[in-house]
């Protein structure tokens, strides 16, 4: 398998931390591929783009930028030179002049997805039983009760901002579409995933592949990485 010198740079969503990519990271260490998890603050898009752009500076060589949900807005939202590819995991990729909250509002509500409001700090959290009814329906107890405890807050400063051109308009993508996703129409990914012209991988997976499906999520991801380190 030919990998070169391209490294991976892993984005989290929307109540979550990089710990989220675990079994990610380690499968791809196995391949040879390194493989980062940048933090986001979830402050405002503009906060978690910033925070993104740090990530990058510190790697040396072609990167392919991997996010998931609310991550897709943060990956397309960068501009910087070394990344390559993009890889969307059950994400968001609102073209220019939309926001975060229009592409994910886009389709009807799952009857399990939860019902998001802020609390009086502009913040929104989840109730812990929607890690197990919409968010990673097919979790382990153990993994439910880790994204529960682990979950951070995302602003409401980070869905109502419209982007700018996104860089799947000028890089090649890959969208992992997650058949069984109660965040995310399965619908919505399709759409998106279609007008980025990305290569698409549909799966019977839920909203958390990472964690519930982590083989076919780093098989999309090394196809992006084979395709860069082949050019």
């Amino acid at each position: 398998m030919a990998i070169g010198n391209v490294s991976v740079v892993l984005v989290h969503g929307a109540w979550a931390d990089g710990s989220g990519w675990t079994k990610i990271i380690g499968q791809l260490k196995e391949l040879g591929i390194h493989a980062a998890a940048a933090p986001l603050p979830l402050t405002s898009l503009q906060d978690d783009v910033a925070a993104l752009d740090r990530t990058l500076e510190r790697i040396d060589g072609p990167v392919v930028v991997a996010g998931h949900a609310y991550g897709g807005a943060v990956i397309g939202a960068t501009r910087a030179d070394n990344v390559k590819a993009l890889v969307y995991v059950a994400a968001l990729a609102p073209d220019e002049g939309e926001t975060v909250g229009e592409v994910f509002y886009r389709g009807e509500a799952h009857p399990q997805a939860p019902k998001l409001a802020p609390d009086e700090h502009g913040l929104i959290w989840l109730p812990e039983e929607a890690f197990g009814a919409a968010i990673a329906q097919d979790a382990t107890a153990q993994e439910l009760t880790l994204l529960a405890a682990v979950q951070r807050p995302i602003s409401v400063a980070c869905i109502g901002e419209a982007v700018g051109r996104p860089l799947w308009k000028d890089r090649p993508s890959w969208f992992l579409i997650a058949e069984q996703d109660r965040m995310i129409s399965a619908d919505t990914q399709h759409f998106m995933a279609q007008r980025m012209n990305a290569h698409v991988d549909a799966y019977p997976v839920d909203h958390t592949p990472m964690i519930t499906s982590p083989d076919a999520v780093t098989k999309v991801i090394v196809e992006a990485v084979q395709s860069i380190s082949a050019q």
